[in-house]
């Protein structure tokens, strides 16, 4: 079942990513969707904090960032890439079995990467201004993570 939040302020951003935080797995996929400026990665630095991690920065040039945690976290950032084959260039299956949890921004650049089970987060709104959050889980160990979802 979807879940859409309006009205989201940064304050409540930061809080339910928290808690999708205190319900990762080793595995977990987050795919991300939304503008520029919507919030994709305030939404991992929040996540990633959650997981005692800091200096979260997009990896926009780098395609992927790779972080130690209390379970690893890998950041992606497809902007750049023009299809899939650039990505599993680029050692994506390597990442996928690896065990971390993986954060993925502008997953609407490489749909048929993504795993048939993932969380997916569409972003709408951008700055400042409240946002819309409309959390999409396939598969059923990410219905149970958006259980952690308070707000």
């Amino acid at each position: 079942m979807e879940i859409t939040l309006n009205n989201i302020t940064e304050q409540q951003l930061e809080e339910i990513a928290q808690g999708i935080a205190s319900g990762l797995f080793p595995g977990a996929f987050i795919a991300l969707f939304g503008d520029l400026g919507a919030g994709k990665t305030a939404f991992t630095r929040y996540t990633a904090k959650a997981l005692g991690i800091e200096d979260i920065q997009s990896p926009t040039f780098t395609i992927v960032r790779e972080h130690d945690g209390s379970i690893p976290l890998f950041h992606f950032d497809c902007y750049r890439l023009e299809d899939e084959e650039e990505l599993y260039a680029i050692g994506f299956d390597d990442y996928l079995a690896r065990g971390g949890a993986i954060i993925m921004e502008w997953c609407e650049r490489v749909p048929y990467a993504l795993p048939a089970e993932r969380l997916e987060l569409h972003i709408e709104g951008s700055g400042a201004m409240p946002r819309t959050l409309r959390f999409v889980p396939i598969g059923e160990k990410y219905h149970t993570l958006l259980e952690n979802i308070k707000c």
